[in-house]
């Protein structure tokens, strides 16, 4: 008996001296953290285990001690952007993290076309590979995981971007943090955390579909495939809960094909979507995402009313939209090659909107009122105050409309930041609508080069029926 005594007491007290911290993969060398912020460092390690970190920045030494559930965490203070910096982290074991630097961090989230990277056909990386030494940037680029609870790690490590991890990152999310890295001068974090195919409510948190009667009932509509998760939550818990503890400047977003049959239910879905996410990170930070691009869908006017619904979400707080309906050069492509332009849009609503440089083409006009006087109906817009233009001799994908609702094709004067509609058939103008079509591409543009948002004035019934 006193055999087995000792050999017990030996094996805890064995257990307890070589207690090993562990850490998320999220934290790790090579990482960037947010430049002067309160950033959390966390992880695990035997209960009640003192945990001594040092920061290279200050060298100022920090104390934690692990609790009854074997976690610990604790502040520190970043400085202003730099680096190369190590943190030091000593307890049962010691961890070094080298080659950190300090700038802005954001997250890359979507679907196919925020995930769509070199070795997916973006072949325009390519030109970017002998530049890359020259850039701060680094990638933390989650796999694709699921979970029925939310996590608290994920199988994501830091890289340098160089010639072989920037192959499989976003496209998109790399020109964004491209743009960041030369107007800012600073290094940039992307971490990428995206799967095709994926319908909004599977990064939202599934009690929070559950408990909206409606979007409960609109989630029962997407129907299950072998390619991605369909049910709420699944990917939120397992790509983006165990990140929320990782100080981050703000989110670009790329997503909304696989919730077209359920346009009317989007604005309220994505607004839920960013309210948690925003929470869960206990912070109100830029939410900028891209409006679907043109393309030939199944059925009639499923495309058109998604766009509308992503517009609609603009009223929320610190959101962007880019639009991108001119950089489409295939409307049988859902998948559109060209992302630089996308990635330079997002940077731009981020240069201005949340690090305050100046920069005259940063968002689309988007429609603010109607007025009809005489035979012309007279628009208004939102972002369009450098004046509008048209680029070629008509307007393309621009219709008016009387009481009967029948569309016609119209004739178009602009002045200054105002369009004047008319059509000689509609003696009494009620309703104006600009390229609202699954798969049309307007000319109307502002002055700076961004083409206006497509749009309708009126809400009468769309027709999606299955194309014949």
């Amino acid at each position: 008996m006193k055999k087995y005594l000792l050999a017990s007491i030996l094996f805890l007290f064995t257990a307890t001296s070589y207690a090993k911290i562990r850490l998320p993969n999220i934290l790790g060398s090579n990482m960037v953290l947010q430049q002067k912020s309160t950033t959390k460092l966390w992880g695990w390690a035997e209960p009640g285990e003192k945990i001594k970190i040092i920061t290279s920045w200050d060298n100022k030494l920090i104390e934690s001690v692990t609790d009854g559930n074997a976690r610990w965490q604790i502040d520190i203070q970043t400085p202003q952007a730099g680096g190369p910096y190590n943190i030091t982290l000593q307890g049962g074991n010691k961890i070094v993290l080298d080659n950190i630097l300090i700038g802005e961090v954001w997250v890359c989230s979507g679907q196919s076309n925020m995930e769509w990277s070199y070795n997916q056909g973006i072949t325009s990386i390519k030109d970017e590979f002998s530049e890359l030494n020259k850039r701060n940037i680094r990638l933390f680029n989650i796999p694709k995981t699921t979970s029925n609870t939310p996590q608290d790690n994920n199988e994501g490590n830091w890289s340098i971007c160089d010639s072989n991890t920037i192959k499989n990152f976003s496209a998109v999310g790399y020109y964004f943090g491209k743009h960041l890295n030369e107007d800012l001068d600073v290094p940039i974090g992307l971490i990428g955390s995206n799967w095709g195919g994926t319908p909004a409510e599977v990064w939202t948190p599934e009690e929070l579909v559950d408990n909206n009667t409606v979007l409960k009932e609109t989630a029962t509509n997407n129907k299950p495939t072998a390619w991605w998760p369909v049910l709420p939550g699944y990917a939120y818990n397992a790509m983006i809960a165990p990140l929320v503890n990782y100080k981050i400047a703000g989110t670009i977003w790329y997503q909304g094909e696989s919730n077209k049959e359920t346009a009317s239910t989007y604005t309220e879905l994505i607004n839920t979507m960013v309210g948690s996410w925003r929470k869960a990170w206990n912070k109100e930070f830029p939410f900028y995402y891209v409006q679907i691009a043109p393309f030939r869908y199944e059925r009639h006017g499923v495309g058109a009313l998604l766009r509308e619904a992503q517009a609609k979400s603009l009223i929320t707080k610190n959101t962007g939209m880019v639009v991108i309906s001119d950089l489409v050069t295939d409307t049988l492509n859902i998948h559109p090659t060209n992302k630089k332009d996308v990635g330079l849009r997002l940077a731009n609503l981020a240069l201005v909107e949340t690090y305050g440089l100046k920069k005259d083409a940063h968002k689309s006009p988007v429609f603010k009122s109607l007025t009809i006087k005489d035979k012309e109906a007279i628009l208004d817009f939102d972002y369009a105050t450098s004046g509008l233009i048209l680029k070629g001799d008509q307007p393309k994908e621009l219709f008016i409309a009387g009481a009967d609702k029948v569309f016609y094709p119209a004739t178009l004067k602009i002045k200054g930041n105002q369009l004047l509609v008319s059509n000689k058939q509609v003696k009494a103008p009620v309703a104006v609508r600009y390229q609202f079509s699954n798969a049309g591409i307007g000319n109307i543009f502002t002055k700076n080069n961004l083409p206006m948002a497509p749009f309708r004035t009126d809400n009468w019934e769309i027709d999606t029926s299955p194309l014949k």
